[in-house]
């Protein structure tokens, strides 16, 4: 089991995740901001592989507007082999690579032009990583989407826009559960059609679930990750004592982490932890011992 966390290292002092105004766009700019990016997202990786956090989302704002209309420049053959660097030292470490695009993304949208730039922006997250030359086991992933008060019919709708999806985009591609419209269930019978792999969020499923223990979950789980796709990618979070429903909390609680452990340890999985305080967090949950 790999473990690790999203995006942000709070501990090195920089971010990956740099951008500027839209009003400033310029290549000038954009290529200024990227190989900032570059140069932090490789200062993370090395922080990770010291302190044995093997597995990391890459975050979305590593190269701002890609996927904007007013982004022309090719920034995959400019910064081709600074990727390449990066995706070596990743298979040299061993590392697992996740990205997970915001949640404007909405590919069941009714709204085609909405459904639109939802398909440009997973484009550009699988551009990211095939230009780091990373395997199918490297995921993109979302949320099945909106609702709009016909849920049947929006699952549908999710299924024909990826059935429509170019096989660079569905090799990367894998769902995730929510805690407020798609349940783990609600997961499986797209994978069932689509057989597009399934994220298990425990923290989501805590919030919105069928009565599945997380045994049981796990069990369902793992049955949507073929080989390629590697061993299946979970979330872990717990409630913020105090919050509305759904915020994360702070850090991570040992005990209640080590249960979650003991419950699914006989499945083969990596974690990511989604805890505010990210590297700390997954440091001590490395050191855990069941």
């Amino acid at each position: 089991m790999k473990i690790g966390y999203p995006c942000i290292n709070n501990s090195i002092g920089c971010t990956a995740n740099k951008t500027f105004r839209l009003a400033n766009y310029s290549e000038e700019n954009l290529i200024k901001k990227v190989q900032e990016n570059l140069d932090c997202l490789q200062k993370t990786l090395q922080f990770n592989v010291d302190n044995d956090l093997l597995f990391f989302r890459i975050g979305s704002g590593l190269v701002p507007f890609a996927s904007h209309s007013i982004c022309t420049f090719n920034w995959r053959d400019y910064f081709s082999n600074d990727l390449k660097k990066i995706g070596s030292y990743i298979k040299e470490n061993n590392i697992r690579i996740s990205m997970h695009p915001d949640q404007f993304v909405v590919l069941n949208a009714k709204n085609k032009e909405i459904v639109e730039r939802s398909i440009k922006e997973v484009e550009y997250h699988c551009d990211v990583l095939d230009s780091m030359e990373l395997k199918e086991d490297a995921k993109v992933q979302i949320h099945i989407g909106g609702v709009y008060g016909e849920k049947e019919e929006s699952i549908k709708r999710f299924v024909n826009t990826y059935g429509g999806l170019s096989l660079k985009i569905k090799k990367r591609l894998a769902v995730e559960n929510d805690h407020l419209s798609y349940s783990l269930k609600d997961c499986l019978k797209v994978n069932k059609i689509t057989k597009i792999p399934v994220i298990f969020d425990s923290y989501h499923h805590e919030c919105l679930n069928n009565g599945e223990s997380f045994q049981e979950a796990m069990r369902e789980v793992k049955k949507t990750w073929s080989k390629k796709d590697g061993v299946p990618m979970i979330d872990y979070s717990e409630q913020q004592k105090g919050k509305r429903k759904g915020v994360h909390t702070e850090k991570i609680t040992i005990k209640k982490f080590k249960d979650f452990l003991k419950e699914t340890e006989q499945f083969d999985f990596d974690i990511m932890l989604e805890i505010k305080d990210k590297e700390k967090s997954a440091i001590k949950a490395t050191k855990v011992k069941l």
